[in-house]
């Protein structure tokens, strides 16, 4: 019987796998897989996407202009320097489509942000993983990498899953061999999480140099995963390239008035951002008291490299309600939760490295 015919691509494709949730034998339920902030939406966020609510029989603004308006006035840039997406990893996915064509190659370090490989072969281009030394980029490896066919290069920073970053005088050195025509992406999902002042902000960095784009989203230190709002800011031929790409009314109109909303109480949302980031030190700290490796973190989540042992480990963690995102066979991801949360993860790896 005849079907349809796809994509070849599609056949050697796995299907991206979201952090899930488990519950113990008892019923305990602490979800440490997701890289979701732990807390709930801020009462005033919650009272603007209550009031939007009533607008929804309207198609969103399609321009996101308030919210674009008010990205420009939080960041210093021009309004035509920023285009929006459900999510910053639906902006990398624009970003590749811009750039994509047969013979194209795009490099980013490996193992970085498990999406790259997926979006990559979406757009018709090339991988060029290199991989991590020492759990962080090897960007001379990297630059390296690069030949007549990279169109972009993407540096995860910090970098997910290890938590790892990459300073000033190495991003900066690292730039000054990139060419002018090859686009660099700094993905700062994470950056309301950096407390290293040797990690630089990338928007400095785009603002001296024309080809370097920087991603941010309001799902991780902002509460908004469920909604899905990110954003580029970049130069206006580049932005203006993503902005062609994407498809209309791909930022719906609650998502908007909550994007607003976080960026009006800023200053509270990074209050909780801090206490997340005591509870990220909190846990390294009894981990490593523990006798485990785990390499400094400026984001959200913590990693342990524990090769063959990966799956024993996430399975022992879910038997106590405990789910943490295991990349087999390298290692686990555990996104720092309340400390209630963190007290059950942190009890269940002692329990794994006693029976060790």
């Amino acid at each position: 019987m005849l079907m349809p015919r796809f994509r070849a691509i599609l056949d050697t494709m796995p299907g991206y796998r979201p952090g899930k949730a488990v519950v113990s034998p008892d019923g305990r339920s602490y979800k440490l897989s997701s890289n979701e902030s732990p807390y709930d939406p801020l009462p005033s966020v919650v009272e603007a996407i209550a009031a939007g609510a009533r607008e929804i029989h309207r198609y969103p603004d399609p321009a996101a202009v308030r919210l674009v308006r008010a990205l420009a006035d939080r960041y210093d840039v021009p309004a035509e320097h920023i285009a929006l997406g459900p999510g910053s990893v639906t902006v990398t996915q624009q970003l590749l489509e811009a750039v994509g064509e047969p013979g194209v190659e795009v490099v980013y370090a490996w193992r970085s942000f498990e999406a790259y490989p997926l979006l990559a072969d979406l757009a018709g281009v090339t991988s060029v993983r290199v991989p991590l030394t020492g759990e962080e980029h090897d960007l001379e490896a990297m630059a390296e990498a690069i030949t007549e066919r990279t169109r972009l290069v993407l540096v995860c920073n910090p970098n997910n899953p290890t938590g790892t970053v990459v300073r000033r005088a190495q991003l900066t050195a690292f730039l000054d061999r990139v060419p002018a025509d090859v686009l660099v992406v700094l993905d700062e999902a994470y950056r309301e999480y950096v407390r290293d002042d040797d990690v630089p902000d990338g928007l400095d960095l785009y603002r001296e140099r024309p080809n370097v784009a920087v991603l941010r989203t309001f799902s991780k230190a902002y509460g908004l995963a469920g909604l899905r709002v990110g954003y580029l800011i970049a130069h206006e031929e580049i932005a203006s390239a993503v902005r062609k790409v994407t498809i209309p009314f791909a930022v719906n109109h609650i998502a908007q008035v909550a994007a607003l909303a976080s960026l009006a109480a800023e200053s509270e949302l990074l209050e909780r951002v801090d206490r997340v980031v005591k509870e990220r030190t909190r846990v390294r700290e009894a981990l490593l008291a523990q006798g485990w490796e785990v390499p400094p973190s400026e984001a959200n989540f913590v990693w342990l490299r524990l090769g063959d042992r990966t799956a024993a480990f996430s399975e022992a963690c879910a038997a106590e309600g405990v789910a943490v995102r295991p990349f087999h066979p390298e290692g686990v991801r555990i996104s720092i939760g309340d400390p209630e949360a963190n007290d059950a993860f942190i009890a269940a790896a002692e329990a794994f490295r006693r029976s060790l």
